[in-house]
Order: C-alpha cells, then sequence, then structure tokens
C-alpha cells in the first residue's frame, strides 16, 4: 500500500503526520510505503527517521490582500503543479492524507486529475483557505475543533481532535531534571513560540527573565534564528535556572512538558494538544498575523474549557505577563483544575481515528 502525505512545511504541518504515519504503522496489516509532497520543510530529518520518504515541490504563499507576490507565488504553484504531475504518477498511492497548507494544493490538483482520494484534515478553529479549497476534492474531512465543522460538508465531516505523538505524554520530571540541569525546587515554566520561535514572547521574556528567576525556573525554546540574539543579550552567561534552547527534539519536549507547571505559548493547534495530552494549565498568546486570526479562535475555544487564560499581543506587556504567570503558579489549586480540564478537552486517540480512516479510504 502507497500513502502520501501532503501539507505546508511548519511543524503544524508535520507532527500530525508524523503522528498518523506511527499509528498506520501499528495498525496496518500489510507493508506500508509512505511519501511526503510538499515545500522544503523543517523536519526533513524527521521524515527521514520515520521512513517517510520526502519530494520537495514549489508552492509559494497566498497574500490575502494585493501583492506582487501572488503572481510569483502563481508561477511557483504551476511549477508544483507540473512536479506533482510528475511524482504521483511515478507514485500513484492508495491515497492522500493532506494536512492542509498552501504548499498541498499544487498536490491536490494533482491528486484530483488522477482520481487518488483524499482524506483532509484541518487542524484550527477557522479552516484556511486552503482546507477549504482541498475539502470540495476531497472524499472526507477530519477536524480538531467543534467550530471548524460549520465550514465543510456535513456528511463527510467528522471531529477527530488533532493528531499528537502519543510519546509526548510520557516523560518524567525526573529525567526532565538530569536532561536539563533543573535545579527542581521552584516552579518550571516551559516557553513555547512556534517551531519558528516568536519574536514578541522572547522580547518578553528577556526583559523578565531575571525577575522570574526569583520564583521559578525556565525552559525556552526561542527558535533557531532568535537563539544567538538571545546569548548576546545576556553577554553569553545565562542566568541560573534560565535553560535556553534553538529547538526542543522529541525526547527534550517530552520531558520539557511532564516537568512544567505552566507553558506559555502560541495557539498553533498542535501547541495547543500537545499541552492538553499533558494536562498542563498554559498561558496562550495567538499569532496576530496568523491566516484568519486563526490562532485566537484556537486559544479561545481552548481556553472556554477552563484550561488556559488567552493574552492578546496588543496587551502584552512585561509586567502584565510577568504578575500573570506568578499569580498562577502560587495558587495551586487552580493549577490543578486547569490541569484537569486540559486533558478533558482532548481527544486522546486522534490520531488511531485518522489513521484508520486512510486505511478504510485506500483499500475502497
Amino acid at each position: 500500500m502507497r500513502i502520501v502525505f501532503a501539507g505546508g512545511g511548519t511543524g503544524g504541518h508535520l507532527f500530525p503526520i508524523v503522528a498518523v504515519a506511527r499509528e498506520l504503522k501499528k495498525i496496518s496489516k500489510e507493508e506500508i510505503e509512505m511519501m511526503f509532497i510538499g515545500p522544503p520543510t523543517i523536519g526533513e530529518d524527521v521524515l527521514a527517521k520515520e521512513e517517510i520518504k520526502a519530494k520537495f515541490i514549489q508552492a509559494g504563499k497566498f497574500y490575502r490582500y494585493f501583492s506582487f507576490r501572488n503572481f510569483l507565488s502563481l508561477i511557483k504553484l504551476t511549477i508544483g503543479f507540473l512536479q506533482s504531475l510528475w511524482i504521483l504518477f511515478r507514485f500513484m498511492p492508495n491515497v492522500i492524507f493532506n494536512k492542509s497548507g498552501f504548499g498541498s494544493i499544487p498536490v491536490i490538483l494533482a491528486a484530483w486529475i488522477y482520481r487518488i482520494p483524499i482524506l483532509t484534515h484541518e487542524s484550527d478553529s477557522i479552516p484556511g483557505l486552503s482546507a477549504r479549497f482541498a475539502a470540495k476534492m476531497s472524499k472526507r474531512v477530519a477536524v480538531s475543533f467543534p467550530r471548524a465543522k460549520e465550514f465543510f460538508p456535513p456528511e463527510k465531516t467528522a471531529l477527530t481532535g488533532n493528531p499528537i505523538r502519543s510519546e509526548l505524554a510520557s516523560g518524567s520530571k525526573e529525567e526532565a531534571k538530569t536532561i536539563f540541569g533543573l535545579e527542581g525546587n521552584k516552579p518550571l515554566i516551559l516557553v513555547l513560540g512556534g517551531s519558528q520561535g516568536a519574536q514578541a514572547i522572547n522580547d518578553i521574556f528577556i526583559a523578565i527573565a531575571t525577575g522570574l528567576l526569583i520564583d521559578c525556573e525556565i525552559i525556552h525554546q526561542s527558535g533557531q534564528k532568535n537563539y544567538q540574539i538571545i546569548k548576546t543579550l545576556f553577554l553569553g552567561n545565562l542566568p541560573a535556572g534560565y535553560h535556553l534552547f534553538p529547538f526542543l527534539d522529541e525526547e527534550q519536549m517530552k520531558q520539557a512538558l511532564s516537568a512544567a507547571d505552566l507553558i506559555v505559548s502560541r495557539a498553533g493547534s498542535s501547541h495547543i494538544f500537545e499541552i492538553a495530552a499533558c494536562g498542563k494549565p498554559s498561558i496562550l498568546i495567538p499569532l496576530p498575523s496568523a491566516a484568519g486570526d486563526h490562532q485566537k479562535f484556537n486559544a479561545f475555544d481552548f481556553a472556554q474549557s477552563g484550561a488556559a487564560v488567552v493574552i492578546n499581543q496588543e496587551n502584552l506587556t512585561p509586567n502584565f505577563l510577568k504578575n500573570k504567570i506568578l499569580s498562577l503558579v502560587r495558587d495551586s489549586s487552580l493549577l490543578s483544575r486547569m490541569s484537569a480540564a486540559a486533558k478533558n478537552f482532548i481527544q486522546i486517540d486522534a490520531a488511531n481515528h485518522v489513521a484508520e480512516e486512510v486505511l478504510n479510504i485506500a483499500k475502497k
């Protein structure tokens, strides 16, 4: 059996694909050959580790306002479509699992021409244009948030939750102490800006780190491009209890999630569902430039469960964030209620449900 994964080039697309791929290998009774087709991704090494071949294509990016870059994107889209036609002709999969994103459009168009069945998954509360477009050519559509169901035909849409790597919920605080060199006698704050980092969050934490470290310990994933900048600002000597990383690999993320008492994060769907799977209280800061403001809807849909506090970036100041963090970590009963709400929010078997449906479609 041959399965193609299509999606954009960010961690929000990559990691759900990895989660589904792992489940497919667990439950399939026949050998599966898997391939990813899309724009260059940050996780080429991750795909290789999962035995997923990678074929990279041109895709471009669509801007929701007049820009000459849209004309360049159309050229890239055309090239990517021709590349996808050739790749799919040679590989000819039984089914395509589409994780959406503009980078998946050339693949979906080519698959539609070949009449290859497609299952599209939308992670966000407000679906992007690419997911809405792909849904028209998809046999089935899966969504992570109840709100997203309103945008797709009900007869072929199911609420599955967002596929996450189940391994992330299996860390231990003792192992985290060893990996990160934690002191372990203060509340631990885990700061996640997404796979690319978040400049606004980084800037705030540079300003408040010294004050927070009196009461807390911090693990900060800054993003590769911001890592050296932050180290330079601290003159190369990070304060005791401040553990800075450009990127957390799966093992590090697993242990950091386990040890954290509170998580400060962007509101991408993957991060929200990983936080929920580990039952962690969180402060979510939606990315204001996210398409369709989907991160804000993700965050508020999650916060309605009682699992998180949402702070809009326009209201984000150093003192406000510092005081909010300290007020939460000093209220153990509130953290416990937020933790329980997070666990109740998630559909922990989302990856299995999606993998089962992918196999069902492939066999028809």
